[in-house]
């Protein structure tokens, strides 16, 4: 029996974490209105497709599937799985709220009471069986209006149109949640900003100027959430979520290294420094002059980001990312969204992803070294193909296997001297893919019957992954096997 003498905290947060795009469907249900996620392609060319300039935004169901539409049907199914979630133990469940079902526009005055109240519902199944909530603001589904009508997030109207949502959500639901972030992996938009930013990159010698005026906007809106949620809801924690890969250099060559430190500074601490310690750092300046971006930014704003940073850091692992000077000829990783060469000491995914526990545990020592602010691992996770037995069983090691690595190194964080709040495995209920629009790439500890052409019940199963995993939050993490 694997028995860690290493302890979680005691209250640790155990749970599990979704996205509303990619799992609730009724997309045209309850007076919704459409966000970028329903215009997303399915399929494993979903991002080449977005990132292709000129992307029109819109719905072409004679081209593509969309299967973010019906997703996995939690709009209708939602007590079913809170059941399933009980069942597991869950202590937290992370989902996120979504935009358009507040404010189909993005622009009106008033919010939609019909997407006011399905939460309600949902929150109130959540605690009728012991369950907390933490809640995303905004997951890669911002109103599809705001990118039509403004260009996504390099407009600051945007900045009150967010303003105006957070406060009637939390506002609306002040009593029923506690945890709160802003925007999901916001830094992820260095790669890919047409999920979170709202746009397309249409020129290469503009994309910087577009993308860090954009994160500019983001940053003043996550500020004034933070600012609103404190004073709306004086007991609650308000995080920034971060998509943190640590980034090893290829070998010990000085360029490499050097090469290596600035790629983990811009992608992995640029936004953390500026929603944690309330200021844009000192490197990023170089950075600025050498991609000719000049910011505009307002009166008062950095005052606004200084005085209302977040509570904790929220992070996403998957990877990590080994970086090289001089690519060419390299061995670059096919399913590496983050473009890093192939570490020879890592084995890969189903889809490419390079799998790296230790790095986990290198990525929250680096975190709480640098920030001194609880740190919760809000997404981990394995997305696999998955079999079903005739007698409808799903054996799932191989998850079993990805999750106590990641558990092991997040107690030996913990040993280290690491804040750690909780932890919420990604996709604890299969879901449409963000990177590839697929069903197949399943990541839950519950299986839905639903595929990549369309068909399925919706049946729900259970993997022995849902047993294991039971096991692990009723003995506080100290049981692995």
């Amino acid at each position: 029996m694997n028995v860690l003498n290493k302890r979680f905290p005691e209250g640790f947060l155990w749970g599990g974490a979704t996205a509303a795009n990619q799992m609730e469907g009724g997309f045209h249900e309850g007076n919704k209105g459409l966000n970028i996620a329903d215009v997303l392609p399915g399929g494993k060319e979903r991002l080449n497709i977005l990132m292709q300039p000129g992307f029109t935004f819109e719905i072409d169901e004679d081209k593509y599937s969309y299967p973010n539409h019906e997703a996995i049907d939690f709009y209708h199914r939602y007590q079913g799985d809170i059941a399933l979630f009980a069942e597991m133990g869950f202590k937290v469940f992370r989902m996120s709220i979504a935009w358009t079902r507040i404010f189909p526009n993005g622009t009106e005055l008033e919010p939609n009471e019909e997407g006011l109240a399905f939460y309600d519902r949902v929150f109130d199944e959540l605690h009728q069986h012991g369950i907390e909530p933490v809640v995303t603001i905004s997951h890669y589904e911002m109103p599809l209006n705001l990118v039509k009508q403004y260009g996504g997030w390099r407009s600051r109207e945007l900045v009150t149109f967010f303003e105006r949502y957070a406060k009637v959500i939390f506002n609306r639901y002040q009593k029923k949640v506690k945890y709160w972030m802003t925007f999901n992996e916001i830094n992820g938009a260095l790669h890919f900003p047409i999920m979170s930013m709202g746009f397309s990159i249409q020129n290469e010698e503009t994309k910087h100027q577009d993308i860090f005026q954009a994160f500019h906007h983001q940053f003043v809106a996550s500020a004034l959430a933070v600012k609103a949620c404190h004073e709306i809801i004086p007991d609650a924690q308000i995080g920034c979520m971060i998509l943190f890969a640590p980034v090893y250099s290829y070998d010990c060559h000085p360029d490499n290294v050097m090469y290596a430190l600035e790629e983990e500074r811009v992608f992995n601490f640029f936004c953390g420094d500026v929603q944690v310690r309330g200021e844009y750092p000192a490197f990023i300046q170089r950075y600025f002059q050498e991609h000719n971006i000049t910011l505009e930014i307002e009166d008062g704003d950095l005052d606004i980001i200084k005085e209302h940073t977040v509570d904790y850091i929220g992070l996403s692992y998957y990877m990590s990312q080994t970086q090289m000077l001089d690519k060419s000829g390299a061995d670059v990783v096919p399913g590496n969204l983050l473009q890093g060469v192939k570490n020879p000491f890592l084995k890969a995914s189903d889809w490419g992803w390079e799998i790296d526990p230790a790095g986990l545990r290198i990525s929250l020592n680096k975190l709480y070294d640098r920030y001194q602010v609880p740190l919760f691992v809000v997404e981990n996770g394995l997305g696999a193909y998955d079999t079903v037995e005739a007698d409808g069983s799903i054996h799932d090691d191989y998850r079993i296997d990805y999750l106590r690595s990641h558990i092991e190194a997040m107690a030996e964080a913990v040993e280290d001297g690491v804040a750690l709040m909780g932890y919420t495995s990604w996709g604890c209920i299969d879901l449409v893919s963000a990177s590839t629009g697929e069903f197949s790439k399943r990541y839950g500890f519950i299986y839905v019957d639903k595929h990549d052409d369309g068909s399925g019940t919706l049946e729900r199963k259970k993997k022995d992954s849902f047993f294991w995993y039971k096991k692990v939050i009723e003995t506080n993490g100290t049981e692995l096997d």
